[in-house]
């Protein structure tokens, strides 16, 4: 499915009148269709895609909670949820929001269901979808949209922490390459400048400036490439957002400390969302199964998959649940279930574990970042003391060429 934004004449009792119109249909040929049926001329048809501002606004978790909450107000005076979204449809003025629900507003129109119509907006992330189209399925989407929120305010706190390390990750990197840079050219430099007469001792004297130079070229190479494999890391999640796999993914995912530390996080925002879900009274499996959907780990959705295969053949829910990659105490926990209501409780708690496990874990990338800059900077800047000691040289004076040859 694609939105599509298209140019239309009709022809009126005063002339010829021309529209922009947007649609939401999979092809071209189907927009030129459905503007013949509505006896209009094709002008132009252009596939739409988003501003920046309005992708900005559309990722806005507070501009989601808006709608949500909307609905749930409008949905208690209304028969159903679908036309309380439609209704908030109608009632938007604002141009740029107004393409934001285009889709939605399409969706409604060819007879999908509220979910369908939700998931056209390609705005909410899985968790978030999954609570809703349980709860919906439930016939009780309205109880669910409270739990939903909850879900977007957790994420949204995950997603200021993970943001939180990235920038301090780069500040790093952007740190260890201005000292490199800076200094490289001001520390060799200097020792060229002061190379002896003697042809012994300047051999000698080349060598080692050579290896310091070797040194700092194998430094700044490492840290562009860190820099780089960040870019690339960061601008490959955003244009993948949504997906649930991609080579990327992957790959940050095998880097044994970040990859626990995300696998934590999917274990707390899905956990969350199945607990939600109970809450407002979806059934066991229904649960289990869209808690799969609201994660992008495949570790985690294989985690709730199997638990469902599980139950299916018959199993308790405390065993069902009771699988790797669970740690022993979470399993112990769970295995323990004896009543269902205590299943949303039990999750609560292993998703809360999981939060703490992610905090840590995120604090150890943290200082392991610092100490991997001071390690680069000692390694640089101790290289270039070693290098004056083999040379006879003090510190004082290169110290003293250095600021002389700044001033």
């Amino acid at each position: 499915m694609q939105q599509w934004v298209a140019e239309i004449a009709y022809d009126t009792r005063s002339g010829t009148k021309k529209t922009v119109e947007s649609f939401y249909l999979p092809t071209e040929e189907d927009v030129r269709e459905a503007i013949i049926k509505k006896n209009g001329y094709v002008l132009s048809i252009r596939a739409h895609s988003r501003s920046p501002i309005e992708r900005l606004l559309a990722r806005s978790s507070w501009w989601q909670v808006q709608l949500l909450r909307g609905i749930q107000f409008r949905a208690t005076s209304v028969s159903s949820p679908g036309v309380a979204l439609w209704k908030i449809i109608e009632a938007e003025t604002n141009p740029m929001r107004q393409n934001i629900l285009a889709p939605a507003r399409e969706a409604l129109a060819r007879g999908l269901g509220v979910i369908d119509a939700l998931k056209a907006l390609n705005i909410f992330d899985h968790g978030t979808l999954a609570i809703l189209a349980g709860s919906e399925k439930a016939n009780k989407l309205t109880e669910g949209i409270p739990h939903a929120i909850h879900s977007l305010t957790q994420k949204k706190k995950n997603t200021r922490a993970i943001v939180g390390t990235m920038s301090w990750l780069a500040f790093d990197v952007i740190t260890i390459v201005q000292s490199l840079f800076w200094g490289q050219d001001m520390v060799l430099g200097w020792f060229r400048g002061n190379a002896p007469t003697n042809p012994e001792e300047l051999e000698k004297y080349n060598r080692v400036v050579d290896n310091l130079s070797l040194t700092w070229d194998v430094l700044i190479f490492i840290a562009f490439a860190f820099g780089a494999f960040m870019a690339w890391a960061v601008f490959s999640f955003f244009i993948n957002r949504g997906k649930t796999d991609w080579p990327t993914a992957r790959v940050v995912r095998k880097i044994p400390l970040i990859g626990a530390y995300l696998r934590d996080l999917g274990f707390a925002d899905s956990m969350v969302a199945a607990s939600r879900m109970l809450h407002a009274n979806v059934p066991i499996a229904e649960a289990l199964e869209q808690a799969a959907e609201s994660t992008t780990s495949p570790e985690v959705s294989g985690y709730w998959r199997e638990a469902n295969i599980k139950l299916e053949r018959g199993i308790a829910l405390g065993n069902a649940l009771d699988n790797k990659p669970l740690t022993r105490s979470e399993r112990m926990e769970l295995a323990s279930l004896s009543d269902l209501d205590q299943v949303a409780t039990i999750l609560e708690s292993v998703a809360e574990m999981r939060s703490n496990s992610a905090r840590t874990k995120h604090s150890l990338i943290v200082w392991l970042a610092f100490a991997l800059t001071g390690v680069f900077l000692v390694v640089a800047f101790g290289s270039a003391i070693y290098a004056l000691s083999v040379m006879n040289m003090s510190m004082d004076s290169m110290m003293g060429g250095l600021m002389g040859g700044a001033l």
